[in-house]
């Protein structure tokens, strides 16, 4: 899968991250909804981390379509928001 971290690069993920990206991913869902900001900001980047962590970055001038867009480190709450499907920022 090809994940886009937005304002920084594409990433290729293994789909047997998935599991662990989507809990994350559910976590950061109830804050947002029960609009815990420290815990979204905390959330938002143990997700984007863990990108980083299990990616293998493209190289800059790859131009691949993003399976996954994930928002930037200092999106807010609301930006977020406007991403979500109804399954969250990673669709399960």
């Amino acid at each position: 899968m090809i994940v886009r971290i937005m304002g920084e690069g594409q990433c290729t993920l293994a789909d047997s991250h998935f599991a662990e990206l989507n809990r994350l991913d559910e976590e950061l869902l109830g804050e947002m909804e029960s609009g815990d900001e420290a815990g979204f900001r905390r959330t938002l980047h143990a997700l984007l981390d863990k990108v980083r962590e299990l990616g293998e970055p493209l190289p800059d001038d790859s131009l691949e379509p993003s399976e996954l867009i994930l928002p930037a480190p200092d999106a807010t709450l609301d930006e977020v928001r406007e991403m979500l499907s109804d399954n969250g920022l990673i669709p399960g």
